[in-house]
């Protein structure tokens, strides 16, 4: 009688987790398993990775599709370039005045940034972001527009501007400064004709490098995207 009890007793004492856990067998647990591992995902867990992946693929084209349509156009002149630094294959390799520091050491708030973004040992930091600030000219020249003159450079993006200036966003990178314009994928007849009118250029000019403009759209935060350039009066759409 008194072991009835006790075990009544013990019996009360236990929770109901640790009375199913001792009910709860090895082949229930497998079962169970077996039961959640052959139940269908939710739909949004097979969508929310392909949506991802598509929004990584678009990122980039929309960003440039973006800057088209909000962005304002702005020239820049090029360096001047020969053919062979100009095309490599099916590459177009731009390099601009205002991309050297020998240059934009010129323009008002080079110094302030260079001392914002320069590590101890005094060489500037890869990766700095600048906000070039250009200001329009008289648009049009025998035929090419002018390039926009450079008249301040800044650390952080300018909130107000006049509204014939631009923030063009850059990034200092091995010694010059990327706009995100340097490199274009070309076809094979722009190629041809962009060759033979450097070369032509050439020859005009006793045999010095022609400079090219380029016109870009520049958009509320700075970044661009190229329209065309012109060699001479002659102007290329990429």
């Amino acid at each position: 009688m008194k072991s009835d009890t006790s075990e009544s007793k013990t019996k009360k004492n236990i929770s109901p987790e640790m009375e199913f856990s001792e009910k709860l067998t090895f082949r229930d647990y497998l079962r169970a398993t077996e039961q959640q591992a052959n139940k269908p995902l939710p739909i949004w867990r097979l969508i929310a990775p392909l949506m991802l992946q598509v929004g990584l693929i678009l990122a980039v084209p929309g960003q440039a599709l973006y800057t088209g349509v909000t962005g304002r156009t702005v020239v820049l002149q090029t360096a001047s370039i020969n053919a062979e630094d100009l095309l490599q294959g099916y590459n177009l390799n731009l390099d601009y005045n205002v991309s050297r520091p020998e240059n934009l050491r010129r323009v008002p708030g080079w110094r302030d940034w260079v001392r914002r973004n320069s590590l101890r040992n005094g060489q500037i930091a890869q990766g700095s972001t600048l906000y070039l600030i250009l200001q329009e000219r008289e648009s049009f020249n025998d035929g090419v527009p002018r390039a926009w003159r450079p008249v301040r450079i800044s650390s952080s993006r300018p909130v107000f501007l006049p509204d014939e200036q631009v923030a063009l966003r850059g990034t200092y990178q091995d010694g010059a400064v990327n706009y995100g314009l340097e490199n274009y994928n070309i076809r094979e007849s722009q190629r041809r004709r962009i060759n033979e009118e450097i070369l032509e250029a050439q020859q005009t000019r006793s045999g010095r490098r022609t400079p090219i403009v380029v016109r870009v759209k520049v958009d509320p935060q700075g970044n661009a995207v190229p329209e065309s350039l012109w060699i001479r009066d002659r102007n290329y759409r990429f």
